[in-house]
């Protein structure tokens, strides 16, 4: 798997959160009388573009769920206990350098880790 790979999981969360938060304020204007029958350049009214929003969102959980699934089977072949750990720690827990190099311990530092991980995936 490479680090793109691994990374999707990161990047799918954020768009969550930005789609969560656009529909926070799509429900915001909804509560303010009379807008709901404004429309946008799209053409959608204001509870049709809170049900997008809301069907964006379902379809992004789902995807994320889908590589969080892959990244835990992935790590699971992983032979290494310290590699297991690290690409967890980062990956799945959304951890710096600077905290995965604490997590680990052993007089380990956030290069030193982040030059193991990087060395296992040039590997592959």
């Amino acid at each position: 798997m490479t680090r793109k790979q691994l990374s999707q999981l990161y990047y799918l969360n954020k768009e969550i959160e930005q789609e969560t938060k656009r529909l926070h304020e799509l429900q915001q204007m909804d509560n303010i009388a009379g807008l709901p029958h404004i429309r946008c350049a799209e053409d959608l009214t204001i509870n049709e573009q809170i049900k997008e929003c809301q069907v964006i969102i379902e379809r992004k959980k789902r995807a994320a769920v889908a590589e969080y699934k892959e990244i835990i089977k992935y790590i699971e072949t992983i032979d290494s206990s310290l590699m297991r750990q690290i690409i967890t720690f980062r990956y799945i827990h959304k951890y710096s350098w600077v905290k995965v190099a604490m997590c680990i311990g052993g007089g380990n530092t956030p290069d030193s880790v982040r030059r193991l991980h990087d060395r296992f995936l040039n590997k592959y």
